[in-house]
């Protein structure tokens, strides 16, 4: 990998691209639902403060823009959340993807972040309730995605406290760079 190969990576995915853990624990579950937990607050610390040039700056070349990213969280989470609802309540339901960079361009995903910040906080305590309720079976229970395949609740859990945490990184690591 060329050294600018490399540099795209590390803004690609400031830490790490998620792998998932074969061997979780109660104990790495409670941690990962907790990250789940904390990540509407420390995203709205990351953008506080942020001016409209500064939300309208991509964190990387030809990425999003911090705007885009803080509105695709809420939009991720809420498929998250009903896929989660859905392999607790059916029997293997396939769930359907989306398109989220074409999610990112419509016009909801172009105002002030509040609105999404707002949802995030709502829709993280719901979810968060219905992670720490969950036993090993329900943990283990799927749902098949068309691309990905089957999946568990489990590895949900795991992801998505990857991908929060992963997002407010870029953002995090493009104010450090620009000095804001």
């Amino acid at each position: 990998m060329s050294t600018e190969d490399a540099a795209l990576e590390r803004l690609r995915y400031p830490i790490g691209r998620f792998e998932e853990d074969p061997h979780p624990t109660p104990e790495k579950y409670e941690r990962w639902i907790d990250r789940i937990a904390a990540l509407p607050g420390e995203l709205r610390t990351v953008v506080q403060g942020l001016s409209d040039d500064q939300l309208d700056t991509p964190y990387r070349p030809d990425g999003w823009t911090v705007r885009q990213v803080v509105h695709h969280v809420p939009d991720s989470h809420l498929n998250a959340y009903i896929r989660t609802k859905l392999a607790l309540t059916e029997d293997v339901p396939t769930i359907k993807p989306y398109d989220e960079a074409t999610w990112a361009e419509l016009p909801d995903c172009s105002g002030p972040p509040e609105a999404s910040l707002q949802l995030l906080e709502a829709l993280h305590q719901r979810w968060t309730a219905t992670l720490r309720a969950l036993d090993e079976p329900a943990r283990q229970r799927t749902l098949h995605h068309p691309e990905d395949g089957r999946l568990t609740v489990g590895r949900f859990i795991q992801s998505y406290a990857w991908h929060g945490h992963h997002h407010r990184a870029h953002i995090a690591n493009l104010c450090t760079r620009m000095g804001w």
